[in-house]
């Protein structure tokens, strides 16, 4: 058991300081973040809380998972491990066309 949790259904407007107290009465937060937009700043409406241990993660993936926080129902699970994303990336010296201009 991994002890970071996912937090889906956050109302926009939520903190990372809000998530932080909302998942301290179940346990020892070793973090707590909600994530934005990188060009806006505007929440995304989910986030991710690392606690101490992983029993202290199911504690409170059991106690928070489908409650109302800030007038949202959230979704609280186990956190997967990042995928790594395809497509595009790197250097496109090229603009782009997928070819070498010369």
């Amino acid at each position: 058991m991994t002890n970071k949790v996912y937090v889906g259904g956050l109302s926009y407007a939520t903190t990372d300081k809000q998530l932080e107290d909302l998942f301290a009465a179940h346990g020892t937060v070793e973090s707590a973040r909600v994530i934005t937009d990188k060009l806006s700043g505007r929440s995304k409406g989910f986030g991710f809380v690392e606690m101490s241990s992983g029993a202290e993660a199911q504690k409170a993936i059991q106690a928070l998972n489908g409650t109302e926080f800030d007038g949202r129902n959230l979704t609280v699970n186990e956190a997967r491990p990042q995928e790594k994303r395809s497509g595009s990336g790197g250097d496109r010296r090229d603009g782009g066309g997928g070819r070498e201009r010369w």
